[in-house]
């Protein structure tokens, strides 16, 4: 029979074995000391499995037949364990009264252990001074008994006070200690404990990388010992987020609630971060009814510290979905004084709100108040929390009419959001990070605009514009089960497509059903997504794949030789535009945002019809037509500035997937887009490599290809062709790893849902954006003639997620990717027609005229040109 202080113990190091022993203890019928060991054992797993209901009435039990031996010790051992469960369960003065109880009536080691679970609550309750009181007093006890096992959870549940604080020397030291007692005490569940503590360490400290890795490993190493944590997702969440991946922290936060007991404290957290992520996921409705359930539920659970955290959330989704009267501007300034004097980490977005709505106001004294208290996190706090501290600065001195003093707060805040960009492996997070360098600069943007300066204009769209691209390479890392797992994926999607295409099919016993293996199989691509997300982001960035500094907008000016610039700037829902060539820089106000975005779909409509290959009478005039609008809508009087010079486009990233092609005015001119001016002159500045050939590749399911390959083929001197079935996803990103051309024919698929698994249909399987990243050096000229290749998903800061955030960072200079899928007959004229084009020296943009004009006469030739966009230079 297992001894009762290791029964005990084991329910903390391996749940899922204490609830086997104890049932064991139970069914043997052993006596009331035994007895009362195994319910307290179950207690504990229940507890710590969220099952409060249960988990009480465990340990009542245990209480009742502790009492019968006499065993006072055994008595109070069990009473704290039940007056943490009490509070855990939201009973929160019936919990605290119990420990009291305990601790007034114990001394040495028995006082310490309920001193540390006592310090343990009321740190969850945000009483962070009596908890720290606490927690001192337990590990001092602790140490003089030699109980070095509790003395490990006194300083774990201290860990969490100093790192709540910000004394980030003294946790460490904790940490450090408590991870040694438990190894040494042979506790796993605990060492696992600390490993996730180090998740929520590396993510104040801004390394969000080493977070999300140190949060996998602790998720591997609890269910190991069979064991779930709510803490866990909530971290998770709380990492996502920063990372800005918000929809992904909403339906990790909503599975948590949906398993939580009713009333229990985890159910209440974990609706404070589902409120939390549906606020950042632009869903202010959705965030408001999961944080006033939890503000109402903290409320009842006595949790002051949470209760005033959720209130700020439920204020700004008020404020988020227009709300703007006085009792607004009233709670929000309260809430953020509290916030402040409970020492809460939503303190300065609190007072950020706070000063918006007094200011909106017309209380300027209050604003400047509130500002200037979050201007504090500005040279203190987690690296991503930095340019929050500098909007509140840059608003506090716009406010006062410093516009000087403005600018240079927007100035730093880029640049600490930079850093933080910098400091981000996966493309994925750093293409998400750029919230708060937004709105830094809207505020010059919006300064230059009142202006009329196109030269400011210029500078302040360029400051935070597709950064994720200049911020160096992202490779994974060297991981092999990275490798297997994409492998795998593409071997489910190739049987998931062909039990998809087996649907309806009959065979000789009736039809066959697929639906069953179908979702089986998409079960298995969701779990493998998942993991490969998951490893992807783990990486960090080493000094040496640090991206080049941006580049300033008078450099830009002055290496634009004979191109015209036609930068692209939505701001406050209207568009404008930037032309620039030496020696001349002009703004125009083009017109609504919206109205742009409407003509750009009905565009892409058009080529989307016309790529099914049957025209009807007048469609070229449509076409026309179509265009005419379309030029208007994006360029407006900016066309009037269009001199016969190559064109470089810059648009924002609502508009990244305009078939530019189509503007009357552009038909008949060479030009290439970019995410950034940035972008290009890097693009331009990079040099072919010197022995990198070129390599053709041929996915399946395109028979009518082969001419075009022949003619391709025939361009270029002893080229790689990997066709007839030979197209294998290992073969192909061997063979264009720094290669210097690369086209690849084959069909394309944008995910909208999650970009980076956008992917091009090899012979074993989809090719992935991630697969890509796999690549030490990208090649220098790609070609994709393949539907949708050159879509990306649009992101905050004018960043995009697609082909080009990995092939641009890895080395790429010259893109060509359609924007609608197209006519697979007619691609390999325009693509004999490109490549006939492309002269050694010679860009895309002026091929791409060649192909456009060869193919102006057929309207299913012309639009299937006319889908095609050459980025980079």
């Amino acid at each position: 029979m297992t001894d009762g202080d290791e029964l005990v113990r084991l329910a903390l190091s391996r749940p899922a074995e204490a609830l086997v022993a104890a049932d064991r203890v139970i069914a043997g019928r052993a006596g009331a000391e035994s007895l009362s060991y195994a319910r307290q054992a179950r207690g504990i797993v229940l507890r710590d499995a969220g099952r409060l209901a249960e988990a009480i009435r465990e340990l009542r039990l245990a209480v009742r037949l502790a009492r019968s031996t006499g065993d006072h010790d055994r008595v109070a051992d069990i009473e704290a364990t039940l007056g943490a469960a009490l509070v855990m369960a939201g009973r929160t003065a019936a919990g605290l009264s119990t420990l009291d109880a305990v601790i007034a009536a114990s001394t040495g080691r028995q006082r310490g252990r309920a001193l540390m679970r006592r310090g343990y609550l009321l740190a969850t309750l945000g009483r962070r001074d009596d908890a720290l009181a606490d927690l001192d007093r337990a590990v001092v006890l602790l140490r003089r008994a030699g109980d070095p096992l509790w003395e490990a959870r006194a300083r774990m549940s201290r860990f969490n006070v100093h790192t709540d604080a910000g004394r980030a020397a003294r946790a460490h030291r904790d940490l450090d200690i408590a991870q040694r007692l438990f190894t040494e005490a042979g506790q796993e569940f605990e060492a696992a404990m600390t490993v996730h503590n180090r998740a929520d360490l590396a993510a104040q400290e801004g390394d969000l990388p080493a977070a999300m890795a140190l949060l996998d490993q602790a998720s591997a190493r609890y269910a190991e010992v069979g064991a779930t944590s709510v803490d866990l997702v909530f971290d998770r969440c709380k990492v996502l987020l920063a990372a800005g991946l918000a929809a992904e922290a909403l339906a990790e936060a909503d599975a948590a609630v949906a398993r939580l007991a009713e009333n229990s404290a985890g159910r209440a957290e974990m609706l404070f971060a589902a409120a939390r992520a549906a606020q950042a996921a632009g869903r202010p409705g959705d965030a408001a009814v999961r944080a006033a359930a939890a503000r109402d539920l903290f409320r009842a659970q006595h949790r002051a510290w949470w209760g005033a955290r959720a209130a700020f959330v439920l204020v700004q989704s008020r404020y988020d979905a227009g709300e703007r009267d006085g009792r607004l501007r009233a709670e929000a300034g309260r809430i953020a004084d509290l916030l402040d004097e409970l020492g809460a980490e939503e303190a300065p977005a609190a007072h950020l709100l706070a000063g918006r709505l007094a200011a909106e106001g017309g209380r300027a004294a209050d604003a400047d108040r509130h500002w200037a208290r979050a201007a504090r996190l500005c040279r203190n706090g987690p690296t991503y929390g930095l340019a929050a501290g500098w909007l509140a600065q840059a608003l506090r001195a716009q406010a006062r009419g410093a516009t000087a003093a403005a600018l240079v707060s927007c100035r730093r805040g880029l640049a600490a959001a930079a850093d933080h960009q910098r400091r981000l492996g996966a493309v994925e997070l750093r293409v998400h990070a750029a919230a708060y360098g937004t709105e830094l600069a809207a505020i010059g943007q919006r300064h230059a605009v009142r202006r009329g300066d196109a030269r400011m204009l210029l500078l302040w769209s360029e400051r935070w514009r597709a950064g994720a691209l200049a911020a160096g390479p992202a490779r994974p890392p060297d991981d092999p089960e990275l490798e297997a797992d994409l492998a795998a994926l593409r071997q489910v999607m190739s049987r998931l497509d062909d039990a998809r295409a087996a649907a309806g099919v009959r065979a000789t016993g009736g039809r066959i059903e697929t639906a069953a293996r179908t979702d089986r199989l998409d079960a298995d691509r969701r779990r493998l997504e998942q993991s490969i997300r998951s490893r992807t982001r783990r990486a960090g960035r080493r000094p040496e794949d640090q991206g080049p500094a941006r580049v300033a907008a008078e450099e830009i000016l002055s290496r634009l030789d004979d191109h015209l610039l036609l930068e692209l700037v939505a701001l406050d829902g209207l568009l404008y535009a930037v032309t620039a060539r030496p020696g001349r820089t002009r703004m125009h106000a083009v017109g609504p945002l919206d109205a742009a975005v409407r003509e750009v779909e009905l565009a892409r409509f058009m080529l989307r019809r016309l790529a099914r290959g049957r025209p009807a009478p007048g469609t070229l005039e449509r076409m026309d037509a179509a265009g005419r609008r379309l030029e208007e809508a994006l360029l407006g009087p900016a066309v009037r500035d269009l001199d016969g010079r190559p064109v470089v486009i810059a648009p924002p990233g609502p508009l990244h997937a305009v078939p530019w092609g189509m503007l009357p005015r552009l038909r008949r001119l060479p030009w290439t887009v970019t995410p950034s001016a940035a972008t290009w002159l890097d693009a331009r500045r990079r040099q072919p490599p010197r022995r990198g050939g070129t390599v053709i590749v041929v996915g399946p399911g395109l028979p009518g290809t082969e001419k075009e390959i022949a003619t391709v083929a025939g361009r270029y001197a002893d080229p790689v062709v990997l066709a007839g079935g030979r197209a294998t996803a290992e073969r192909v990103l061997a063979a264009v790893d720094g290669a210097g051309t690369a086209h690849i024919a084959a069909h394309g698929v944008f995910r909208a849902d999650n970009p980076l698994f956008s992917a091009l249909r090899l012979d074993d399987g989809p090719l992935t954006v991630h697969d890509l990243s796999r690549l030490r050096r990208a090649p220098y000229r790609v070609v994709l003639s393949s539907c949708e290749s050159g879509v990306a998903a649009p992101a905050p800061g004018d960043e995009l997620l697609g082909m080009i955030s990995v092939l641009v960072p890895l080395g790429t200079a010259s893109l060509l990717a359609s924007v609608v899928p197209v006519n697979d007959d007619a691609v390999g004229p325009v693509m004999a027609a490109f490549h006939a084009g492309l002269r050694p020296g010679g860009g895309f943009a002026g091929a791409l005229l060649r192909a456009r004009t060869e193919a102006a006469g057929d309207p299913v030739g012309a639009a299937t040109a006319l889908a095609f966009v050459a980025l980079g230079c």
